[in-house]
């Protein structure tokens, strides 16, 4: 099966990764997710321990990137509707199917607070569907 992708798109999606995230856990929530995850500063936190930590963020966002671009092209190709409905449409059921479903599996069997889980998921959310958004409007 041959699934043609627009490499830009895929790029930009996994950047708009890094921007959701910084608002989201940094002024939008940030104070709150860091309560109910119970994570403190780092008195050790340096700049290469931040890079490391953003280049491997990135490449897991690429991949995701990367996956969602091709269920988009394939769904799209046995589809009547427009790319962007398609594109959002995967983006919502794979976050749905797997990144909230497994998340709440997660955040149950350790005892996480059912706050952070919602918060969490929240921010899944809106990253996918960023990332869809973007895909969608830059179709092949």
């Amino acid at each position: 099966m041959t699934a043609d992708v627009n490499w830009i798109a895929i790029l930009l999606a996994a950047i708009s990764t890094m921007i959701v995230g910084s608002i989201w856990y940094g002024p939008a929530f940030g104070k709150l997710w860091a309560k109910l995850a119970k994570v403190k500063k780092d008195p050790d936190f340096t700049s290469k321990k931040a890079a490391f930590l953003y280049i491997r963020a990135f490449l897991a966002s690429l991949l995701t990137s990367i996956v969602l671009a091709y269920v988009i092209v394939v769904v799209h190709k046995n589809s009547t509707d427009s790319y962007l409905v398609d594109a959002v449409f995967v983006g919502l059921i794979l976050w749905a199917g797997f990144t909230a479903a497994r998340l709440f599996m997660h955040d149950i069997f350790e005892g996480r607070p059912s706050q952070l889980t919602a918060l969490n998921a929240a921010h899944e959310l809106v990253t996918i569907i960023v990332m869809s958004g973007i895909i969608g409007l830059l179709p092949v």
